[in-house]
């Protein structure tokens, strides 16, 4: 009785979000120059694109009762590490071995240090993500911004286009679906929701409760080193000053705002995409206003803050949450 309430509850924060999306969206069409044009629907598009792979990494983690803050330094600081080993003289699949083996091992840490160790997730990703940073900038790298090397296939994936379309969002779409039937159809993907419901239950019921959330750790740090090749390809570059900006908490508020519940076992990939599709017509319509970054960043702010009430009231954290102290 308790999922059926749920899932109503979380159905109409979907419907909310969907609609004002679709309020904005008519709105800025009748009075924006330039909005509602092929072009910009394109650019609303593949803004969203990297931004809702990466909510999609965070959204596996919440669900599990989780949360990855070191995503976007693990995006930033593993795209820069391999541009620098390829512009070295590295071959190509030297470089990417070694990166991927970096990645998961950091993905491994997270995953451990949170299942076997019990330290609270969010100091554990917060930190990594810290040391991520500060090693990669200060040992592997020579500069903030790293440039693809040219004729780099990064370069050629950065150029592809299908009806007009840029690449990452198909790659966006394909990633989406993946996720989707893995939540939805496999095995493990259920012990997701599971664990994330009453994880003491579901070690209880014989689920491997503690390799199934270092699975999902190593599956976000790998989402977010996709998402920084699709970043650099598109940019042909990687800038790791992104570590420093908002860029996190848009994370974040794409997947709360979406209606993934912090306390965990719930949410959707639908609710990424919601949430992706709001928050890309929302900023797209403040650029073109011309409204200062300054204050779009207190908007965002004040936006998650909101949800962030809203799902407390909604999805009430619970005795085993309070212990674990995840979120």
């Amino acid at each position: 009785m308790k999922r059926s309430g749920l899932h109503l509850t979380a159905l109409s924060q979907e419907t909310i979000v969907a609609a004002i999306a679709v309020i904005i969206f008519i709105v800025a069409s009748a009075t924006l120059p330039g909005f509602f044009t092929a072009e910009n629907v394109v650019s609303i598009i593949r803004s969203v694109s990297v931004l809702g792979i990466l909510a999609l990494g965070m959204a596996v983690v919440i669900i599990g009762r989780g949360i990855d803050l070191s995503a976007v330094a693990v995006m930033a600081m593993s795209v820069a590490w391999y541009l620098q080993l390829l512009n070295d003289g590295s071959s190509g699949w030297q470089a990417l071995a070694l990166v991927l083996a970096g990645v998961v091992g950091i993905g491994l840490l997270n995953g451990f240090l949170v299942a076997y160790a019990d330290v609270p997730a969010i100091f554990v990703t917060l930190a990594s993500g810290s040391f991520v940073f500060g090693f990669v900038r200060s040992q592997l790298i020579a500069q903030d911004a790293v440039p693809v090397p040219p004729d780099n296939w990064l370069q050629l994936l950065g150029g592809l286009r299908f009806l007009d379309i840029p690449i990452e969002v198909f790659i966006f779409a394909a990633l989406a679906f993946v996720i989707f039937l893995f939540l939805r159809y496999t095995k493990w993907g259920r012990y997701v929701y599971y664990a994330g419901d009453n994880p003491v239950a579901a070690r209880n019921a014989g689920m491997p409760v503690r390799p199934m959330l270092v699975f999902r750790y190593v599956l976000s740090a790998l989402v977010a080193f996709l998402a920084g090749l699709l970043t650099a390809a598109s940019l042909h570059s990687i800038n790791t000053r992104v570590v420093n900006s908002t860029l996190l908490y848009d994370i974040v508020l794409v997947a709360v705002i979406g209606g993934i519940g912090l306390s965990g076992g719930k949410g959707s990939v639908r609710n990424v995409l919601f949430g992706s599709a709001l928050i890309g017509i929302m900023l797209n319509a403040m650029t073109i206003i011309d409204i200062p970054l300054i204050y779009q960043n207190l908007i965002k702010s004040t936006i998650l803050l909101v949800a962030i009430v809203i799902d407390g009231l909604l999805n009430p954290r619970d005795e085993q949450t309070a212990q674990q102290g995840d979120i």
